[in-house]
């Protein structure tokens, strides 16, 4: 991979792991391979809940790493909200030693990266319009119904929603350089359509995209990357569910 990615990521991004306005999410799922009684777990479990008529697994969490994991009775664990992929594993580890302390023979099998949600800002507007049009083979845009463009690109096979302030979120990624080729790769064509500020003030961009703006006001990015994660999530519990029915 090109050496410019950390670079422009220094540069526009204030470095990928950084607080300003950049934040990952990682999704694991684990197998500690043996069947739980889940509401032992809910009963004698810090920081567990157990609702059965809303979903069929038990919501834990831990603060270090800040982390939030499903469990379900089959033995499988999804683990998200971790911010690396070191720490999602130390994460899935400390629920699965959790688990044994309660007396279940749990092991930590098949530890898996899932999914990689990352969001961040590159500080300038984008023509959102001119974008989908020019590439919309791989574009989707309808302001109407959501203030983002969806970007799907090929390689590597990584979902972006686009807003008209500049930023991003991406997801699909299954390992952190999949997250930064994509960012290279888009990079060049968020500048190609950088909307140009006519006045000093910052908020004019405001203007030429009033039908955007205002459901952008109604929607966080960084919840969309949130629910982003969080549908990975579902995708696993599914996956759970179907292999212990």
């Amino acid at each position: 991979m090109s050496m410019v990615v950390p670079a422009l990521f220094e540069q526009h991004l204030s470095c990928f792991e950084s607080h300003h306005g950049v934040e990952k999410n990682v999704v694991s799922t684990v197998n500690m391979d043996c069947k739980l009684e889940l509401k032992t777990i809910a009963l004698h479990a810090r920081n567990a809940e157990y609702n059965p008529k809303r979903f069929a697994a038990v919501i834990m969490r831990i603060r270090e790493p800040k982390t939030t994991a499903l469990i379900f009775a089959s033995g499988k664990m999804v683990c998200t909200g971790a911010k690396s992929e070191q720490q999602s594993k130390l994460a899935a580890r400390k629920y699965a030693r959790i688990i044994q302390k309660l007396g279940f023979p749990a092991q930590f099998k098949d530890f898996k990266i899932q999914n990689i949600v990352a969001s961040c800002d590159v500080k300038f507007p984008i023509r959102l319009e001119g974008l989908a049009y020019a590439h919309g083979h791989f574009s989707s845009y309808e302001p109407e119904l959501f203030p983002g463009l969806i970007y799907r690109m090929k390689q590597p096979k990584i979902v972006l929603l686009i807003f008209v302030s500049g930023k991003i979120v991406l997801t699909g990624a299954k390992v952190r350089d999949e997250i930064y080729e994509a960012f290279e790769n888009i990079y060049p064509v968020l500048s190609e359509f950088r909307k140009v500020q006519h006045c000093s003030n910052p908020e004019c961009f405001h203007v030429t995209d009033l039908r955007s703006q205002e459901l952008s006001k109604h929607v966080s990015w960084k919840r969309i990357a949130h629910r982003f994660s969080m549908s990975a999530c579902v995708v696993g519990a599914m996956e759970a569910s179907d292999s212990n029915a």
